[in-house]
């Protein structure tokens, strides 16, 4: 319980305002909620009871009550706005900001970090771990209200009777025990149920990113088989809360009522031997009768405490997760002129006593194309997470134009390097929109890099053009097209370092060989870029100045591609057996 309400107040802390004026408008409403049992008794005394002796009461006493109770729900219904209009904004407010801050961590967290959670667990973590943890806080403000009516309502009916309101709140005990009980047996429950979802979300995102595999090998039955395990433990784990459940809120409906019934046998024999009168009994029994609406409105809240809980420690986690990337405050200048690349020592690994690269040193002066080859698994994709500082070396430095990338102020090295990936991930949006990335770019521009990519011709053939829309994924493309976009993105931003794997892997050679020879014409005429690529094909390689030949992590030979066929038979050996046709 204590937790539960440490998460209340992180809440509270944060949205003070809207707190203090949703609880002033429970306040009132719970105040106003009491004000109608002393309204009932008085007019039970002095209008009800006289008008049964007399046969006759007047025009004023009927108006007098009217006003009363009209007033009374008229404040009560300014009440209820005020708490129900600020627990929903206070609610929406931590939830939208708790998603920010989420998904703002899952962007600074290294590469390293995310290969190591599945992509279900953060989507549960940032979608419904964030609604559970502030679940509570739209009965929170009625909670507090209410609690402040339950004060006010016990002061009043011990100032009515204290031997009938010592039988009337012989069930607050009760009602504490009774939550207490829930709690311990439902908290271990929202605990796995929290973790199921997370689960159930990572095999449905596997699935559907998986399609094509499930389909193509006649998965289906399997796969539905896998996600059917998870819904049904999630089903079975629910149906059990709601059973304990079932028996928790029955059970808070029905104290408050006993208590009345107790208060009501008690009532009747004070009357009997003259120690109450009529008005005091019916004030009472009505007091607590409406206590019982604040004994569920707590029930409430403390009831939504086990997932609450269960739900902020699975956001706390990753919002604490420390951010081992550190930046400095150096900016880059002379963004027209390509940059100069320095590795000096470079070493890293995935495992302890693994090590990808080891003691990797060389350089690219301004303008000058390398191609990085070697065998699978010889870190040269690794190489490229390096470049970009996905992740930062075990040892050694990568150094941009003399200076340390760690050393870059943040979003300094995205102005001056770009990545195309072998996987072109595209988004659900225009061709313009996958470009640009949102950026304020030129149509002619987006143009003139999409032809340099090979890609105006497609993209023009399109229904809209640079409007037409690509599907979840780019669906609605081949690889090849996905490819020649995400190059296009790339080369838009006129990166002053620009690092290529295998990128155009999907690429025909017919429309590779014009890729290359659009790159090769861009760098002769005085490009800014510098280029780094990761290279398998003849025709890729060719267009590097130099050739850097990896074996083990560590650059095994250098130099032009003809001198190192000529001369290293393990080069041309790998070189050749990519083009050769095995017979």
């Amino acid at each position: 319980m204590r937790d539960g309400f440490g998460v209340l107040g992180v809440a509270i802390r944060r949205e003070p305002w809207i707190f203090t004026v949703s609880t002033l408008g429970s306040l009132l409403f719970g105040a106003l909620t009491v004000a109608d049992a002393w309204v009932l008794g008085w007019a039970t005394d002095h209008v009800v009871l006289p008008a049964f002796r007399t046969g006759t009461t007047t025009a004023r006493a009927v108006l007098a009550v009217l006003a009363l109770f009209l007033g009374v729900a008229i404040l009560r219904a300014v009440g209820i706005v005020a708490r129900r209009l600020g627990a929903g904004v206070m609610q929406y407010r931590m939830q939208a900001a708790y998603r920010r801050e989420v998904t703002a961590q899952y962007l600074r967290l290294p590469m390293a970090w995310h290969q190591r959670h599945p992509a279900g667990q953060l989507l549960s973590n940032a979608n419904s771990d964030v609604e559970a943890a502030w679940a509570p806080i739209a009965p929170l403000p009625m909670a507090v209200g209410t609690l402040a009516m339950v004060v006010i309502a016990v002061v009043q009916m011990l100032l009515v009777d204290l031997t009938m309101a010592a039988v009337g709140l012989m069930v607050f005990p009760l009602v504490t025990a009774a939550t207490l009980t829930y709690q311990r047996f439902s908290s271990p429950l929202f605990t796995r149920i929290q973790a199921l979802r997370a689960e159930l979300s990572e095999v449905a995102h596997e699935s559907f990113d998986g399609a094509m595999v499930v389909k193509t090998l006649g998965r289906e039955a399997e796969e539905t088989a896998r996600f059917a395990e998870k819904a049904e433990q999630l089903r079975d784990l629910g149906i059990r809360v709601g059973r304990i459940r079932a028996v928790f809120d029955p059970l808070l409906e029905a104290l408050p009522g006993f208590g009345v019934l107790g208060v009501l046998g008690v009532g009747v024999w004070r009357i009997r031997h003259g120690h109450a009168d009529p008005g005091d009994v019916v004030t009472i029994a009505y007091l607590l009768t409406i206590v019982a609406f604040p004994i569920r409105s707590i029930g409430w809240l403390l009831g939504e405490f086990p997932r609450s809980i269960v739900g902020f420690r699975r956001v706390q986690r990753v919002l604490d997760e420390p951010v081992e990337t550190t930046y400095g405050d150096v900016r880059l200048g002379d963004p027209q002129r390509a940059a100069r690349l320095e590795l000096d020592g470079l070493a890293y690994s995935y495992l302890p006593q693994q090590p990808v690269l080891g003691d990797l040193s060389f350089v690219v002066e301004p303008g000058r194309t390398v191609a990085v080859v070697g065998e699978t698994a010889s870190g040269k994709s690794t190489l490229t997470t390096l470049l970009t500082r996905l992740v930062d070396p075990d040892a050694g430095r990568v150094v941009l134009d003399g200076v340390d990338l760690r050393d870059l102020a943040p979003g300094e090295l995205a102005r001056h390097v770009a990545l195309v990936p072998q996987s072109a991930f595209m988004f659900d949006d225009t061709v313009r929109g996958n470009v640009t990335l949102g950026e304020d770019v030129p149509d002619e521009e987006v143009w003139s890099a999409l032809r340099t990519a090979q890609a105006d011709g497609f993209v023009a053939a399109l229904p809209k053009g640079l409007d037409s829309r690509l599907g979840e994924r780019g669906t609605t493309l081949s690889g090849g097209q996905r490819q020649r976009l995400s190059l296009a993105r790339a080369l838009v931003r006129r990166p002053r370092l620009l690092v290529l794997d295998d990128a155009t892997s999907a690429v025909d050679p017919e429309v590779e060989a014009r890729i290359l020879a659009a790159m090769r014409t861009a760098v002769a005429e005085g490009s800014a870029s510098t280029l780094v690529l990761i290279a398998y094909r003849k025709a890729t390689i060719a267009l590097a100045d130099e050739v850097l030949f990896l074996a083990g992590g560590r650059i095994a030979d250098r130099g032009t591609h003809a001198d190192l066929l000529q001369r290293n038979p393990a080069y041309a050996r790998l070189v050749n057996a990519y083009e050769e046709v095995p017979t």
